[in-house]
This record gives structure tokens, sequence and C-alpha cells, in this order.
């Protein structure tokens, strides 16, 4: 594994992945909206690594900024989307634009970007594509139904995704990390929260066992089991 691509990489999570693949390749990738944040970013870095490079790319674009990364030299061995974020629910509600936001950021903008990034990959035989998705999006919940309804898609996207390209050598991995302590998530139950550290360490597993879906805390993968098997008119009562 030589080369390995963040996109998303100037956020808490996208950094610390940033960092965690920095002691693996030799080529290091960064790819976000802000060119100057990215080479703050990528001067950190480059004592720890052979080469950094910063890409702008905004999956906000119509192509989910894809065209942004189509000079990538070397194409990368790992791909890792990063990019997400959840919106206030009532603003979402409230503000169709909010709502549109919310599910191009967290769906169909990271979803269009790995679809064009794997075609190079199928091409040339090789390659991990890791998206970052979310435990939200396993039951839609009147607290974050947005959000969680984009989730669900680019769970279900990269599912298909990874279905597809079982036979060509890419693998696909979905990562979902439940709570992360950052400083837009404060004041979460401990014993469900992640620090940015643990995700980028369960990207790494991902890549190098070729895992299919990783939940960043194990037991998240319990509580939304769970939360799945409540029965529609005792779920509707709850304040989720």
């Amino acid at each position: 594994m030589h080369t390995a691509l963040v996109v998303g990489a100037t956020s808490e999570i996208g950094r610390a992945i940033a960092r965690r693949l920095a002691r693996e390749v030799a080529i290091l990738q960064l790819a976000g909206r802000d060119p100057e944040r990215l080479e703050r970013q990528a001067e950190d870095l480059r004592g720890d690594v052979e080469r950094v490079c910063v890409h702008r790319c905004d999956v906000l674009a119509p192509d989910g900024g894809a065209s942004g990364l189509e000079a990538l030299d070397p194409l990368p061995d790992v791909a890792v989307c990063v990019v997400g974020g959840a919106r206030d629910q009532r603003e979402a509600e409230r503000d169709p634009r909010a709502a549109e936001d919310t599910m191009r950021t967290n769906y169909l903008g990271p979803a269009m970007l790995l679809g064009a990034i794997a075609e190079p990959f199928v091409a040339r035989g090789s390659g991990v594509i890791v998206g970052i998705s979310s435990v939200s999006g396993e039951r839609g919940r009147r607290s974050n139904y947005i959000y969680g309804s984009a989730k669900a898609g680019f769970t279900a996207f990269l599912s298909g995704l990874r279905h597809r390209l079982a036979d060509s050598g890419v693998h696909v991995a979905t990562v979902k990390p439940g709570w992360v302590r950052t400083g837009t998530n404060p004041g979460t139950p401990p014993w469900l929260t992640a620090e940015p550290a643990d995700v980028a360490e369960a990207v790494w597993r991902a890549v190098r066992a070729r895992r299919n879906v990783v939940y960043v805390r194990g037991r998240w993968r319990l509580v939304m089991a769970a939360v799945r098997a409540i029965p529609e008119p005792l779920f509707k009562r709850l304040r989720l």
C-alpha cells in the first residue's frame, strides 16, 4: 500500500484519519473545500510521510467534486470519504435548502464522488474505498431523520457498490462511528462515544483486514439492533 486519499480531511475526524494513514503510506493526498486549511494540515504531516499533496474537492458540486480529483497522481490505493455532518433537525424541517444541503453533504455528493473514484480502481483491478456513514441511518427518528435518511442512503449505496465490485479486486468498507467526541458533539455518554483517533483506527482496520461494515464502538451494533426491533406502534411513542 503506497498512496492514500482522504476526502474531507480538514474535519477533526478527517485529520485523525490522515495522521493514522500517514504511518502506513508513502504518499498522502488530502482533499477538501478549503485549500489553505489543507495546506496547513499538510505542513504538519510532512515530517511523517514521504509526500503530501493537496487537492480542492467540493462534494456539493454537481459531480460530487469528482472533477477536482481527476488529476490524482498516482491513483491512490485507498480512498476514504469523511465528508458529512448533521445540521439542526428543526432548521432542516423549516428550510428546504437546509434539508437539501444535509442530503447532498451526507449522501448525494459522497456517493457520486466514490462512484467516480471506483471506476479507475476497477480498471486497475485493485484498491480499497472507505465511506464514513452513521448508525443514524439504521432507523428514522424524529430527532434527526433528515440527516439519518441521508446516511441511510449512503450506507445502502456503499453496500450496493461493495456488492457490484466484489469480483473486481476493489473492496468497499462502511465505517459507522456513532457519537464522536468533537467540538460539535459534546456531552454524549462516554460508553457510546469514540474519539477521532478511534475512528481513524477503525478505518485502518477496515482497510487492512478488508472488513465490510465496522462499528467504531461495537456496542452500537447491539444498541441499533434493539432500536430496529422496537415495534412501530411503540416506537412512535418514544422520544428518540
